[in-house]
């Protein structure tokens, strides 16, 4: 038994695999993974690496369409078979697991129109998509709407506990609306991207020249997600944390053995835990030590991103890291989608 079957049989801990590759799914899913996270530049490099396996999904784009209309086709594309794989998960488990996640427009982030209707376009090609929506105000404002319609979604561009918690205190409220108005809830995947957040606050402390250590920043990521972790069991949230943009083992054996908390791992990082003498050990259970988050707290966005009053959604949009990152999935990824021709 290798660490992510021991992670996925033997601890309260679900992980899922970050890729649209077909090879790499399917190993994952042997491995143990019970859902798939897809993102504009994961998408891009599923349809170039296997040209060959997606051009049936590429030819059926109509050639006169737009760029803007080529993208989410190709995300349906990629998405709705990774979807498929998941549909025997997703019935097993009555709808709480077997999701593959569709992102919609990173360039719409404060476009309330223009997500709602991709994330309702993306709802309805699957029944278990969870729609990817950004952590903004807007993008909350979205989620909230499609909780409350029923839609299963994944908040992503997070990357603090002020976000989580935002994320949480929406779903709570899509909830009610949901309940109310006599509609079955779908579950809400609140991402935690850690190493982002690690390699953000690497180059702030070099240009700061902070006294911490690589030791402390790699430990940065890992100390939000630890604080954010206690924070949801505090006040029982209902939303499903689900860490991402792992840079070492480290990362994912930290967390491992929490209770409701899904753990996407690509590829890469899914290789280090093969590794024969990684201890089957339930991390989340050590804390990261207290005189290194005091170190961190040298730095002015590990603050922000670690309080949980750190910042307010209006201020989400303008954090560097989420307009690193958005611009990342655009021109990185969305607009690779839109030049993608048989």
């Amino acid at each position: 038994m290798n660490y992510l079957q021991w992670l996925s049989r033997e601890t309260p801990t679900r992980w899922w695999h970050d890729s649209g590759h077909t090879g790499e799914l399917r190993r994952g899913l042997d491995f143990g993974a019970t859902g798939v996270t897809t993102n504009p530049i994961l998408t891009a490099q599923a349809l170039q690496s296997q040209p060959e396996a997606w051009a049936d999904a590429v030819r059926a784009v109509p050639p006169e369409d737009t760029g803007e209309e080529r993208a989410p086709a190709l995300i349906e594309a990629v998405a709705g078979h990774a979807a498929t794989q998941l549909l025997d998960v997703f019935e097993r488990t009555e709808g709480r697991d077997g999701y593959a996640c569709a992102q919609v427009n990173p360039a719409f982030a404060g476009d309330r129109e223009a997500m709602r209707s991709m994330a309702q376009r993306f709802h309805e090609s699957a029944p278990n998509i969870a729609v990817k929506l950004p952590a903004t105000a807007a993008g909350l404002d979205v989620a909230e709407d499609c909780m409350a319609e029923g839609i299963a979604v994944t908040i992503t561009v997070s990357f603090t506990v002020p976000q989580l918690v935002a994320i949480a205190e929406r779903y709570r409220k899509g909830l009610r609306r949901a309940i109310e108005a006599g509609v079955s809830p779908r579950p809400c995947f609140a991402v935690l991207m850690v190493g982002r957040l690690d390699d953000y606050l690497r180059e702030q402390a070099a240009d700061q020249g902070a006294p911490v250590s690589e030791s402390d920043i790699r430990q940065a990521g890992l100390a939000v997600g630890k604080h954010a972790y206690e924070i949801y069991r505090e006040r029982g949230y209902e939303a499903t944390l689900l860490y991402a943009a792992f840079r070492h083992a480290d990362h994912i054996c930290g967390m491992a053995g929490a209770d409701d908390l899904v753990l996407s791992i690509h590829p890469k990082p899914q290789a280090l835990l093969l590794e024969p003498a990684l201890p089957l050990d339930y991390g989340i259970d050590h804390p990261v030590p207290a005189d290194v988050i005091e170190r961190l707290k040298t730095l002015p966005d590990f603050v922000t991103a670690y309080d949980p009053d750190g910042m307010s959604p209006a201020d989400f949009i303008r954090y560097g890291l989420t307009q690193r990152t958005l611009s990342s999935f655009l021109e990185g990824g969305w607009k690779h989608l839109e030049s993608i021709t048989s």
